[in-house]
């Protein structure tokens, strides 16, 4: 298919690579600085501009790769031209609906990305819905090129499909990052002794529940041990608060489903 993507980030840079690999032409890549236009047009072998306006007015599919906060104005700004072209946006937390035109669509590849980390895209799900029938079916075709799990799902599903991959990403990476805080000042020991852990913790995952893979002080309710700890981090009191609510949480998650 032919392409045009709007953003050059870090999901668009992945999203790009992977259509480029799979045979399509990106035909353009839009962002807001010339200089990552240019880097990824280069990777892409495509033309690039930083200027709204020059955003070629066709394509099979125009993909919108930015913030969430700006997805719904920028779709507007190139509406003017194109309104029978089919535009996409990737964002989990947005409603099909912030697209201004008939034909529009999702496609939202769940994972965590960054420009500096190529990533295997057949093994991330993507999950798409389009408002017309055939456009769904392109759009499914598309992503089949791309990845070996493809999925449809709707908004109203997919914002909580979103506010999972958080609770599941980033609010497990924020738990690494309070952990390295921890190691780096007491003892200064590095990160990596944790990755044994980390890695068993997620290959666990894939056998078991999460809920019967959890263990620790909290679920033990081990009140000697998880007093030990607050005591420690009495001096951090937005990380004694993190570790309150998550101790709590655990166990009355595991009294609740045992």
């Amino acid at each position: 298919m032919k392409i045009v993507l709007i953003g050059a980030g870090n999901l668009a840079t992945n999203l790009g690579k992977a259509l480029f690999h799979a045979g399509h032409e990106i035909l353009q890549v839009y962002s807001r600085t010339e200089e990552s236009a240019r880097a990824l047009a280069t990777t892409l072998k495509c033309a690039h501009t930083s200027d709204l306006s020059m955003v070629q007015s066709s394509a099979d599919v125009f993909i919108i790769a930015l913030r969430d906060d700006v997805v719904e104005q920028v779709a507007c700004l190139l509406r003017k031209g194109r309104e029978n072209q089919f535009f996409v946006h990737t964002a989990g937390s947005l409603h099909v609906d912030v697209l201004p035109t008939a034909r529009r669509g999702v496609l939202y590849p769940m994972q965590s990305f960054s420009k500096s980390k190529e990533v295997d895209f057949s093994v991330i799900p993507c999950f798409v819905e389009s408002f017309l029938n055939e456009d769904k079916k392109l759009l499914v075709a598309l992503a089949e090129t791309i990845s070996n799990s493809v999925y449809e799902v709707d908004s109203d599903d997919r914002k909580y499909l979103h506010l999972a991959a958080v609770f599941c990403n980033n609010f497990a990476n924020h738990c690494f990052a309070l952990g390295a805080k921890l190691l780096k000042e007491h003892g200064d020991i590095p990160f990596s002794v944790m990755l044994p852990l980390i890695d068993e913790t997620a290959s666990k995952v894939h056998k078991m529940s999460p809920h019967d893979a959890q263990t620790g002080p909290a679920v033990r309710h081990d009140k000697r041990v998880l007093d030990k700890h607050q005591m420690l981090l009495a001096t951090s009191p937005e990380m004694l608060k993190v570790y309150e609510l998550l101790s709590e949480s655990i166990y009355y998650d595991q009294l609740r489903l045992d």
